[in-house]
């Protein structure tokens, strides 16, 4: 990968992988464990899901050819419905991001204890998690080439034993796991919305390829390229392989499993094939790690450079990257590993509640985004278009999405987002006279919010 004329480093390929790599994570590799329960309608929903997916990918690809807009759905968000709408997008998602981390990072650790188990314990796991953490926020201090490159190496690299589980894998099922369409004894409807946040987990990510716009070629034709290109990879990959682990591995194992493709690859292949399969979730795990913390850095640096969020997110590194955001949203990441190493059962629960509502708030801005299009395109161009079926599909998918993750997840996503209130008036007061000073210092660079 080279960077264009205009100093521009991700192409096509780079934006997709880092669209494949934010998706195809931890999520997918433990689903076919989480929806084993409901048999055949998994798959059912998985299909649904994906196909809304798509229409959530196409209404950002809709927004980024209208205008590439640094930050993703924070910008879009901000234009469309104004500043505070903005500041609670990119309050939100942010969080949603570092809260994130330590669970994709766990997942490498508890790969690696797998396969060296002398490494089984609490110090060394730790040590493990905080050390993979921080080794790909070195790589993204590097620069937005070296962390695109390094998307691309471990995106592609981990699809090929994923991809081998999911078609080759089709030559070794059994058809008579599949003679239950519901077995898990729940009204259908309720079935449903309690599948889908399971399966969105594994599509967070959708959005990826326009966060980082003001470093992409040809900003236009590739985010919305890549964006739906990615998604397509993902969704398909997502559905022959769950066919495929429960093809293979009968349901009352597949339930407690914490390694189904492993055990899958380890019933056609044996022991190679389980090691083959480790090494690839090892790979996932990094390149989502590689790719949410790219993103970690972008979101606020773009708040900041609207006077939403401290100055000190939009200060860029020698080599062009916003690394005090970085690193600030590292060390809150390193605060929930040490915090959880501790040990509590009351830390433990509270660890599962932030997972769960880093997922719901990173829906929250696919409600908004969804029917953003209209208003972004009065806004640049002039004229205010209807909102399409797409769009429309796309803001039910998120609502929907959002009434499965349960009332208690809602509830305190909304305290989570509403702490954010006294941030945003402090900022108001502050920073829009910082913002003022900057634009009008005699020679000062200005950051307009949208950028391409």
């Amino acid at each position: 990968m080279t960077s264009s004329s205009d100093g521009k480093s991700l192409g096509l390929a780079a934006c997709t992988a880092i669209v494949v790599g934010n998706m195809v994570g931890s999520g997918f590799y433990l689903s076919p464990a989480a929806v084993a329960p409901y048999g055949n309608l998994a798959i059912l929903v998985w299909i649904i899901m994906g196909a809304g997916a798509i229409c959530l990918g196409l209404t950002f690809a809709r927004l980024a050819s209208l205008v590439p807009a640094v930050g993703g759905p924070y910008a879009y968000t901000r234009l469309a419905y104004g500043d505070f709408a903005g500041f609670l997008i990119a309050w939100g998602y942010w969080i949603s991001i570092w809260t994130s981390l330590p669970v994709i990072a766990i997942a490498f650790t508890g790969v690696i204890i797998d396969l060296f188990p002398a490494l089984g314990n609490r110090v060394t796991g730790t040590i493990l998690t905080l050390g993979v953490i921080w080794t790909i926020v070195l790589v993204n201090l590097r620069g937005v080439h070296a962390a695109g490159l390094f998307a691309q190496v471990t995106t592609y690299a981990k699809l090929l034993p994923f991809g081998a589980v999911a078609i080759i894998g089709l030559l070794f099922i059994d058809t008579s796991h599949f003679a239950d369409f519901n077995p898990s004894g729940q009204p259908l409807l309720q079935s449903i919305a309690t599948l889908a946040p399971l399966t969105m987990f594994a599509y967070l990510g959708l959005e990826s390829a326009t966060v980082p716009a003001g470093d992409v070629q040809n900003a236009e034709r590739t985010i919305p390229r890549s964006t739906v290109l990615g998604i397509s990879i993902a969704a398909i990959l997502y559905v022959l392989g769950t066919i495929v682990v429960m093809g293979l591995v009968p349901r009352e194992q597949l339930i407690h499993s914490v390694a189904p493709f492993s055990q899958a690859a380890g019933i056609m292949w044996g022991r190679p094939g389980e090691l083959a399969i480790s090494l690839a979730v090892l790979l996932s795990s990094i390149g989502a790690l590689n790719g949410w913390t790219l993103l970690m850095g972008q979101v606020p640096m773009a708040a900041a450079r609207d006077g939403l969020f401290p100055p000190l997110f939009s200060r860029l590194s020698s080599r062009g990257v916003p690394a005090w955001g970085m690193m600030v949203s590292a060390s809150l990441a390193t605060i929930l590993v040490l915090v959880q190493a501790i040990g509590s059962e009351g830390f433990a629960a509270a660890y599962k509640l932030m997972v769960g509502l880093s997922t719901m708030a990173a829906v929250v801005p696919y409600a908004f985004c969804a029917l953003a299009g209209s208003l972004v395109a009065g806004a640049t161009q002039g004229r205010m278009p209807r909102v399409t079926v797409i769009e429309l599909i796309a803001f039910i998918f998120a609502i929907f999405t959002l009434y499965g993750s349960g009332a208690e997840p809602v509830l305190y996503g909304l305290v989570l987002l509403m702490l954010g209130i006294p941030v945003y008036v402090w900022q108001r007061r502050n920073g829009r006279e910082t913002v003022s000073q900057t634009k009008t210092a005699p020679g000062a660079a200005t950051h307009p919010a949208v950028s391409g």
